[in-house]
């Protein structure tokens, strides 16, 4: 599987990058994770706007998803003028995902036809050539963290929580474990939130996986700490993801 980062930024986008967006491509198949704001720029950059077959959101907070609201204009009707309509996407997301665009764009059928919705529960499924499983974490919407299989291999992806057992068990012997960290190790951090470089490195070491990814820091935070923070509690492959980074899983 080949991993490319389309954004990173936590919460809001940095200077550096847009908000939570990943590509994960095997067997000609192109499956996007998150779209928040800002990533669509990089999803034409880096692969094609026409060029994915399906989507997860992991959650409906808005910088994990508000993309969706550009990039139905687009599907929409980008290519009405002169080439075929584009059947409608696979969208898969908590409940209410629909409902959700609808009411950022200020029209319920906005989306109708350009995205056929699928609504995420705990459990294991297909989606074109990948296995994924779905668990919910540990954040205050509903929130789902990924496995992704394909061909003997495994990524997790953690989505935004704060400290859970969820994490461990879905991680457990993956390849890569794509994790949050947009806390510094402090000690008035938020509870039940997110995690923090340290905590990242814990789940991920408990977890047993070889490869350990650190993603959606936020901009006003210190990297170099993050990572630090991070090296201390694990012992494997670390990186502090960059926008546009590629990772073979």
């Amino acid at each position: 599987m080949k991993l490319t980062v389309l954004g990173c930024a936590g919460s809001y986008p940095g200077p550096d990058s847009p908000c939570s967006s990943y590509l994960l491509q095997a067997d000609g198949f192109s499956l996007l994770v998150d779209l928040g704001n800002g990533a669509l720029t990089n999803l034409q950059r880096l692969h094609g706007l026409f060029d994915v077959d399906a989507v997860i959101v992991s959650h409906l907070h808005p910088d994990h998803w508000s993309d969706l609201c550009p990039y139905m204009v687009v599907r929409k009707y980008a290519r009405r003028h002169g080439s075929p309509a584009l059947e409608p996407l696979p969208v898969y997301g908590p409940a209410g995902t629909q409902e959700r665009l609808g009411s950022a764009w200020g029209d319920q059928t906005a989306s109708s036809g350009v995205f056929d919705y699928h609504t995420l529960t705990p459990g294991t499924g297909k989606i074109g050539p990948f296995e994924v499983t779905t668990a919910l974490m540990n954040h205050p919407v509903e929130t789902y963290g990924l496995r992704i299989s394909h061909a003997g291999h495994a990524l997790a992806y953690s989505a935004d929580t704060g400290p859970c057992e969820a994490l461990v068990e879905l991680a457990a012997g993956a390849d890569t474990l794509l994790c949050e960290a947009a806390f510094l190790d402090e000690p008035d951090n938020t509870p039940d939130l997110h995690l923090s470089g340290r905590q990242a490195a814990e789940h991920a070491t408990a977890a047993g996986v070889d490869r350990l990814l650190l993603t959606h820091l936020v901009a006003w935070n210190d990297s170099t700490r993050t990572y630090a923070e991070a090296r201390a509690s694990f012992a494997g492959s670390l990186d502090v993801v960059r926008c546009g980074s590629v990772y073979e899983i």
